[in-house]
């Protein structure tokens, strides 16, 4: 046989075996309705090339390492003490300065299966079932925390902690599928994101394959105890803050890796429009006390990861193959965890980055709090919190 046929050969087989994945090896193949979608990635040449080349989070302090598992988010109550942060084992604990405390939970049905495991990873397959606390914001006029919960919705639980009581499942009568992060305003009322309704957060690793654009921001009314949708048709809607003076929100686009403004106030009113291009795919976003915005920022952004956000019938194919999800997910973050922190004032100016580019004592960041001149760092996927003094 010619070379040509043999190729001709060898590229018809592949095509046989991506559309059949036989021996179901692929990173989709327990998702037989997976589908790729376009994510409109902004041009590569409008991407920020800052960088931080002293590598400045290095110089963070590891904190309570192998204390608490996954802490996501971080919050401090109205009388500052704290921090309060949701772990993968569906809890919500509280530092009172010595020791760490239970304070609350969001699952009635707690078991063995939420004991103690070895690592935040280790809970995926009974998430649903422990829950898992992820945004979190306390209303500072009565002491309540808010909290969103990944698979129990919207949620918010007293000063005294305990059981958390629902507020949301669903939104114009679409179940909540992965609900994400949260802000309140003066009203009471609360703007936060559901991340998708296809998959579920033990299922994240399809959500980012997929581009899947299912996601929404949502409002909750505490008057009316109605949710309605605010936008539609995001891709991967995570992290949402306020601004200062309450005028407009910010919220994070992590497949496209920007940060967007929703204004509630002026002749804006009801709009959106781009603040940042980011230079990584960002997770949650907070605002500090002079009104700028710390951006934690899951990965950077790779030409690997471009390319294939343009072209999902490309990318499609490449799942198909016989390469597993967490493969797929090293090479989407470029082979490391490579942690990075952006801050951003209300005009969408980058003021600030710092990194550990090499993994070496962060490693990944999945929110920033800043607080009497230090930065609260924690991460979904690591066994501590870091702390910055800036």
């Amino acid at each position: 046989m010619k070379p040509a046929g043999i190729f001709a050969a060898v590229c018809l087989l592949l095509a046989v075996y991506c559309a059949v994945d036989p021996f179901d090896h692929s990173a989709i193949s327990e998702f037989p309705e997976f589908e790729s979608v376009k994510i409109e990635m902004p041009a590569w040449s409008s991407i920020p090339v800052d960088n931080d080349p002293e590598n400045m989070l290095q110089k963070s302090e590891i904190k309570f390492l192998n204390q608490i598992q996954g802490p996501e988010s971080m919050a401090f109550d109205p009388n500052g003490r704290g921090p309060y942060t949701g772990v993968a084992d569906g809890r919500i604990l509280f530092w009172d300065g010595q020791k760490w405390t239970d304070f609350a939970y969001t699952s009635a049905n707690r078991s063995g299966l939420c004991d103690p495991k070895p690592s935040p990873m280790s809970y995926l397959k009974s998430e649903h079932i422990c829950g898992r606390p992820l945004g979190l914001r306390f209303d500072k006029t009565n002491g309540d925390l808010y909290i969103a919960d990944a698979y129990f919705g919207l949620m918010k639980v007293g000063p005294e902690g305990g059981l958390a009581t629902s507020l949301s499942t669903e939104a114009e009568g679409v179940p909540l599928g992965f609900t994400n992060d949260l802000d309140i305003d003066v009203d009471g009322n609360v703007y936060f994101t559901d991340s998708s309704i296809k998959y579920q957060r033990r299922n994240f690793l399809q959500l980012v394959f997929s581009g899947d654009d299912s996601g929404r921001l949502l409002k909750y009314d505490p008057s009316t105890k109605e949710t309605t949708v605010l936008i539609r048709n995001l891709q991967f809607p995570n992290g949402v803050s306020l601004s200062k003076d309450g005028s407009f929100f910010v919220f994070c686009e992590g497949s496209l890796g920007r940060l967007s403004k929703y204004w509630l106030k002026g002749e804006k009113a009801g709009s959106t429009e781009v603040m940042a291009v980011l230079p990584g795919h960002p997770d949650n976003v907070r605002t500090n006390k002079d009104g700028d915005f710390w951006v934690a920022i899951h990965c950077r952004r790779y030409m690997y990861s471009h390319f294939l956000g343009l072209y999902p019938k490309i990318r499609q194919v490449w799942l198909k193959l016989p390469i597993s999800a967490r493969l797929h997910y090293m090479m989407q973050i470029g082979g490391r965890l490579h942690a990075v922190v952006v801050k951003y004032n209300a005009e969408g100016e980058l003021l600030k980055i710092l990194e550990d580019s090499s993994g070496k004592v962060v490693k990944a960041v999945s929110e920033v709090e800043e607080k009497d001149g230090r930065l609260w760092i924690g991460s979904v996927l690591m066994p501590f919190l870091a702390v910055y003094q800036l």
